[in-house]
């Protein structure tokens, strides 16, 4: 026997496989494991629709804070500033200032401007509300990735399902208490406003109604802690969350948690001048709607920076950080399906599937055995380093093993076996013809590799666009065949041809045919 680079790059396959698959079969407390999908550990369903027309109505009014902060920076004199589901209008004091503020409008991206006289008047176009709908969703989409990424659900699964809603699968989830918890955390707006309280008519809050406070360009907000009390607020915020930077959880001088949050550059341009002009007034900081703390302003602020406080848990102040951090959803959205998979379920779909697994298996184990001798046991052993491979590599990625993904695996076993039948095939026709064990093995190979590059590669292809445009379990599928059509290349290609190659003189000298490859002569 002599060594040949094809069995050294074997030998250290197999120790890659087994070292890397340990923590997960062991089930290991080091080491990166193979995270179980919803359909084999349990977990969350959930089907949210998204309130799309909100989108609108949230561009409108992030509309009308940008034209009144650039009339104040400008010191342009507006009247009448006010919007309302989709348009905003106002009125121009000084005909002189028309030329900057058309100028100003047309940069507003998909809007229609309307001028009559010193009266102006903006809506959306068609288009771009659709446009804003659309982006609604996929912000959402993206938004809620990003929450349970930095929630530390392993591998949360959030997904398009037809044109306005979106598909939530979450493994792991166990309790009540988790679910809660997800579930807030997926649903919150974290919309954060800053608004002026209307100091010349606060008082009079508890005898308004809010049609009322529209008239002053006014709303009444719920306070945070107590909602029996009632706060007058401009209705055109100063700023609102899309200027929000950063977010984290903090404590107060009191050591009760708050939130800390840094705003960009223009949102601190606007804070620092807002603040400057209005010494001794209050700013409410708002959060979804409600009001969370309404502090005197003793001078200006700069920096760009706020706190907000109120009655949080420590969890609660860090599930709100996340929340603003990862972005204020565009428009709201609700349940429309919610299944919890028991661990039960799972456990039983695991046993089901290991039977199937080991079942098939052994099958062809005793089937390559049979039929093909020595040269079975030697594809068998490419066929056990292959399942050592797929799994290593997928511990290593952190991947989510899905049932479909275990589906994916048995069909692997067959594949990778496919190539070994091919390759002892050919080699046994080429024994017949009398040829020498070496040209016999490595003609074998040769004639066999058009065949195995062309069903693999074909394979393979399907494969990567079933993970492109594949969702959820589909996506699990398409990795564990991908991982195992390339383990299976090196493991029957090279590995197998190693060990006949160090095997060569031994299986010449015996002449048993019958032994190495199930012939006779």
């Amino acid at each position: 026997m002599k060594l040949n680079y094809r069995i050294v790059i074997f030998a250290l396959a197999i120790i890659f496989g087994v070292f890397f698959s340990a923590p997960s079969l062991l089930q290991m407390e080091d080491g990166k494991k193979v995270t179980l999908g919803l359909d084999l550990q349990g977990g969350l369903h959930m089907l949210l629709g998204v309130k799309t027309e909100e989108a609108t109505k949230s561009r409108i009014k992030s509309i009308t804070a940008s034209i009144k902060h650039f009339a104040q920076r400008k010191d342009i004199l507006l009247d009448g500033l006010k919007f309302d589901e989709t348009t905003v209008s106002f009125s121009l004091l000084d005909e002189d200032d028309a030329g900057q503020i058309k100028e100003f409008l047309s940069q507003i991206e998909g809007s229609n401007i309307v001028v009559n006289a010193e009266s102006y008047s903006l809506n959306l176009t068609d288009e771009e509300i659709v446009k804003t709908e659309k982006e609604a969703i996929s912000q959402a989409i993206e938004t809620i990735r990003n929450r349970l990424d930095q929630f530390g659900l392993a591998e949360p699964v959030v997904a398009r399902q037809g044109a306005e809603k979106i598909l939530v699968q979450l493994a792991g989830i166990k309790t009540q208490e988790e679910e809660q918890r997800a579930r807030e955390l997926i649903s919150r707006a974290a919309k954060l406003e800053l608004m002026a309280v209307d100091e010349d008519r606060a008082a009079r809050v508890y005898t308004m109604s809010q049609a009322d406070a529209r008239e002053y360009g006014d709303v009444i907000l719920e306070d945070a802690k107590n909602p029996q009390i009632k706060h007058l607020v401009r209705e055109i915020p100063i700023l609102d969350g899309g200027m929000l930077t950063d977010a984290n959880m903090g404590f107060n001088q009191n050591n009760k948690p708050q939130i800390n949050f840094t705003l960009n550059a223009e949102g601190a341009e606007i804070f620092g001048d807002f603040t400057g002009r209005n010494v001794g007034k209050r700013l409410a900081v708002v959060l979804d709607g409600k009001v969370y703390s309404d502090p005197v302003i003793n001078e200006r602020i700069g920096g760009g920076s706020g706190q907000i406080s109120g009655s949080y848990t420590v969890m609660e102040a860090k599930d709100l950080a996340i929340a603003l951090r990862s972005g204020a959803l565009l428009a709201p959205i609700y349940l429309m399906e919610k299944r919890s998979v028991g661990p039960s379920l799972g456990a039983d779909s695991i046993r089901a599937s290991m039977i199937a697994l080991i079942g098939g298996f052994i099958l062809v184990i005793i089937f390559m055995v049979i039929y093909y001798r020595m040269a079975g046991v030697i594809a068998n052993i490419a066929l056990v380093a292959n399942l050592f491979i797929i799994l290593a590599v997928m511990s290593l990625f952190g991947a989510t093993l899905t049932l479909p993904g275990m589906a994916g695996i048995v069909l692997t076993v067959g594949m990778a076996v496919d190539a070994n039948v091919i390759i002892s095939e050919r080699i046994r026709e080429l024994v017949y013809q009398g040829k020498s064990m070496h040209k016999a093995i490595e003609d074998g190979y040769a004639n066999a590799m058009r065949a195995i590059l062309d069903a693999n590669i074909t394979t393979l292809i399907a494969a990567v666009v079933l993970y492109v445009y594949g969702t959820g379990a589909i996506k699990g599928f398409a990795i564990t065949i991908s991982i195992g059509i390339l383990a299976s290349m090196l493991t029957a290609i090279l590995g197998t041809h190693g060990i006949y190659s160090m095997l060569e003189n031994k299986i010449q000298k015996s002449k048993n045919n019958r032994f190495w490859f199930g012939i006779k002569g």
